[in-house]
Parts: structure tokens; sequence; C-alpha cells
């Protein structure tokens, strides 16, 4: 029979894209760079476009990923 599991909790750094705030998020070797309106991450997965209102998070391991608004706010709250 298989066992459930759930996910450990962790706290992550995160920064919603606006626009504007590039700055927030595209820090010195990051090789985050800004393409108009969108945000291009690096990721072992290739390259993901991050639109306006999207999240960037950085990962336990000093990664970052994109998310979108709602399965952030299903995923995360402040603390």
């Amino acid at each position: 029979m298989a066992k459930q599991y759930r996910k450990k909790p962790v706290v992550i750094t995160a920064v919603q894209w606006r626009g504007d705030n590039a700055d927030a998020i595209c820090g010195p070797g990051t090789g985050i760079r800004v393409c108009g309106n969108t945000l291009v991450i690096p990721t072992l997965e290739g390259h993901m476009m991050v639109s306006l209102h999207d999240w960037v998070i950085c990962g336990i391991k000093g990664e970052f990923y994109p998310c979108k608004p709602d399965i952030f706010a299903a995923t995360y709250e402040e603390v």
C-alpha cells in the first residue's frame, strides 16, 4: 500500500514582478534579465519567462523560479 507524505514547512523568499522592480529581483550573479515587461530566469529546465504579477521565488538551494499568482496564493502565506 502506498504511503502518504506531506511537504516539510519551508520559508522561501519571493518578490512579485511589477515591471518596475527589477532591482529587487535581478541581483548580481542571478542570470535573471529583463526583456520589456518580462523577466527571463535561467533554470535547470531551460529559460523560464516571468509575466507581470508572477512571483519570483528563491528556493532553498538559492535557485530561482517563477510562480503564477493563483498558485502562490494557494501555496504560501506571509510569515
